[in-house]
């Protein structure tokens, strides 16, 4: 693909959430003419959705704890961050006219908690500066004469451009508009697609009728969850989850769930360890779970002594057997280290994003794509993950920017090329 006139090339930016439209800012600010392609009726639809609750925009880490969020893809996803992270990112929210606020998580939001002011200025902005949006654009890879194919109310509809940003997301919520139905067109000419899993999803194991019937909806409060990685590293969290019908989800297991993921996809099932009483040692457990009960049921004492709810004790119940529930010193080690067995992930359709994607090996540092030279990739279709707490979204709006300096250089380069050759 190269530069097809001499006037201001055109660039095609194909996926209207954060990533794409960080580029279409860009790309606006340099000069060109930027049209921004969306498969829903409107753009940011996954965005908008992500706020419900609160938009968690970017998180207050300190720059090296923020990068090792991005686990194996921390030095790709660095580079990216180093044109914009957490900081530059509230800086740019506040010049949308948005203040922004650091919850006692260290996470960081817009005053009002809402995703949609935000969204409001921005596209103002954008329009402003003369980008075009084209919502009801679903892209179909390309045609015979090698142009973009999109399908539209109007029909099919082939499109040229100087240079293409590719932002079609993962393939969570498709409903949303992030199917990967792109996954096949890109395969085909040669470029490599890592296959797209579930990431900060929900995780499966089988409960007793009783624990489903009984507390399947309910919050598991305050605990530490602890599971040892295929590489033999152990990762642990604090927080809470949520008991479903038939496993467990929530933020905590989403912190998690790379390393779940992976035990389950290497050996079929993958162990979580839940701590139900953080706050206090196996030792003191042990020894006030040896006092005499006086009477008092098992419950009683798990809730008197160890300070454990109903739920926990239904899961007590529900991972040991009985003669560890009746000695007091492996009852301990239990609520200390609850062994959960997890056996699958949730659909990843329903889950909170996606892993895998364009490999790094595929694109350039500009993320340009090797095999196709002037069509770049940003955002969730590219190969990287990253826990919930705002560090989704800061890698997402940064890829978009690199991308888009990545296609002004590129057609700078390309357009100072043709000039000398026809000199």
């Amino acid at each position: 693909m190269l530069p097809t006139s001499p006037s201001t090339p055109v660039v095609a930016v194909i996926g209207g959430g954060p990533a794409g439209l960080m580029a279409a800012e860009r790309l606006a600010q340099a000069g060109l003419t930027v049209r921004v392609y969306d498969a829903m009726p409107s753009v940011g639809r996954k965005f908008l959705l992500a706020g419900i609750g609160g938009m968690n925009i970017t998180h207050s880490e300190p720059a090296e704890p923020f990068v090792g969020r991005y686990r194996t893809a921390a030095s790709w996803v660095g580079e990216w961050l180093r044109r914009l992270d957490g900081p530059a990112l509230r800086e740019w929210i506040h010049g949308l006219g948005i203040d922004t606020f650091i919850g006692s998580s260290g996470r960081v939001f817009p005053t009002d908690m809402k995703a949609a002011p935000l969204l409001r200025a921005w596209l103002k902005r954008l329009r402003e500066s003369g980008v075009t949006l084209h919502p009801r654009h679903r892209w179909l890879g390309w045609d015979a004469q090698q142009q973009l194919l999109f399908d539209t109310p109007e029909g099919p509809l082939p499109i040229t451009a100087d240079a293409v940003v590719l932002a079609l997301g993962g393939s969570s919520w498709a409903r949303l508009g992030s199917d990967g139905a792109w996954v096949p067109w890109l395969s085909e000419r040669g470029v490599e697609v890592r296959d797209l899993r579930p990431a900060n999803c929900g995780f499966i194991t089988v409960w007793s009728d009783h624990l489903r019937q009984r507390f399947a909806g309910q919050p598991l409060k305050q605990v530490i969850a602890r599971v040892v990685a295929v590489d033999g590293q152990s990762h642990e969290r604090r927080g809470e989850c949520i008991v479903t019908e038939d496993g467990l989800e929530g933020s905590l297991i989403y912190a998690l769930s790379a390393e779940l993921r992976g035990l389950i996809e290497r050996q079929g099932q993958a162990e979580l360890q839940l701590d139900l009483a953080p706050d206090r040692s196996q030792s003191q457990l042990a020894s006030l779970l040896a006092q005499p009960r006086k009477g008092q049921s098992l419950a009683a004492v798990l809730r008197k002594r160890a300070g454990l709810d109903p739920l926990k004790t239904a899961l007590l119940h529900e991972c040991l057997g009985k003669e560890q529930l009746a000695d007091p010193q492996r009852l301990a080690t239990g609520i200390k280290a609850l062994p959960v067995r997890l056996t699958g992930t949730r659909p990843l359709d329903e889950a909170i994003s996606s892993a895998g994607g364009v490999s790094a090996q595929a694109l350039d540092e500009r993320l340009m794509l090797k095999s196709l030279p002037g069509i770049f990739c940003a955002g969730e279709m590219l190969d990287w993950e990253a826990p919930t707490g705002g560090y989704l979204l800061t890698a997402c709006f940064a890829s978009g920017l690199v991308a888009a300096e990545g296609v002004i250089e590129w057609l700078g380069a390309s357009r100072s090329a043709s000039t000398n050759g026809n000199a």
